[in-house]
C-alpha cells in the first residue's frame, strides 16, 4: 500500500532535473529564435551599419558596453534586460526556498 502511495505522489511531481532540463531547452530554443531574427532582419534590411549593445555581470555588479549609432538605445534595451533577468532569478528563488 505504501509502495503504491510513493508511486501516485511521485507521478504527480516533476523531478527537479526534468526543470532544469526543461529551461535549458527553453534557452537553448530562445538563442535560436534570436539569432533567426536577427539573420532575418540582415537580409531583408540589409545592414550598412553596426550596432551593439552588451551587458556583462561580475558578481551583482553589471558593466555595461555600447557600440555604434544606436548605442544608447542598445545599451538601454542591455540594461532592461538585465534588470527583468535578476527579477526573474529572485523570484524562481524565493518560489525555490518556500517550496523546499
Amino acid at each position: 500500500m505504501a509502495i503504491e502511495e510513493n508511486r501516485e505522489t511521485f507521478e504527480e511531481d516533476v523531478p527537479a532535473y526534468r526543470k532544469i532540463f526543461a529551461l535549458l531547452m527553453i534557452g537553448i530554443i530562445l538563442i535560436v529564435v534570436g539569432m533567426m531574427v536577427i539573420l532575418l532582419a540582415t537580409v531583408l534590411y540589409g545592414g550598412g551599419s553596426a550596432n551593439a549593445g552588451a551587458i556583462i555581470f561580475i558578481g551583482p555588479f553589471p558593466i555595461v558596453i555600447g557600440a555604434g549609432p544606436d548605442a544608447a538605445f542598445m545599451v538601454s534595451v542591455s540594461i532592461i534586460i538585465a534588470v527583468l533577468s535578476i527579477v526573474v532569478f529572485l523570484v524562481i528563488n524565493r518560489k525555490w526556498r518556500l517550496s523546499g
